[in-house]
């Protein structure tokens, strides 16, 4: 049987599961743990904090941001979505869920965002796992690199939105 998985604001009843999520020690210098994020993009207007779910645990976390503006810094990219954040749990990673993962969260984007056309994302040049999600999902390298992350230079990514 295939594994299903949905995305979902992050509410008050998961919350605490969501903070508690964390990567592997060789992720963590590419990607800041919901203890840290989290707070920030429920503070920000301009962010949505979601969870991944298989059944009703959290197995993951991400941020959309209404404008990628945030993330690149460049005025083009105003009209589109930003993704920042996006992990699964150490414990649930290995197993193909990316994927599935980033298919529920562009199916949700289409639900919840359809005036979007596309979305925006930066990973790390040394993040050769999430660099070939992103592109197995659909993603485009821009062929920019983008110096503003804390741990080196990022690829800049893009993908159309249906």
């Amino acid at each position: 049987m295939p594994i299903t998985l949905r995305v979902c604001p992050v509410t008050p009843a998961l919350r605490e599961a969501v903070l508690h999520l964390h990567v592997g020690p060789e992720q963590e210098g590419f990607v800041s743990p919901p203890a840290r994020t989290l707070p920030d993009a429920e503070q920000c207007p301009g962010s949505e904090p979601m969870a991944i779910l298989l059944g009703d645990t959290p197995i993951g976390y991400y941020r959309i941001e209404h404008s990628a503006r945030s993330l690149t810094g460049r005025d083009d990219d105003a009209d589109a979505l930003g993704l920042r954040s996006f992990q699964l749990d150490a414990a649930w990673q290995g197993r193909g869920l990316g994927v599935i993962a980033m298919d529920a969260l562009l199916a949700d984007l289409a639900q919840r965002h359809p005036q979007a056309r596309r979305i925006v994302l930066t990973v790390n040049c040394d993040n050769t796992a999430a660099l070939t999600l992103y592109l197995r999902a659909g993603f485009v390298d821009s062929g920019t690199l983008y110096h503003g992350g804390r741990s080196g230079p990022q690829h800049l990514l893009w993908r159309a939105l249906p």
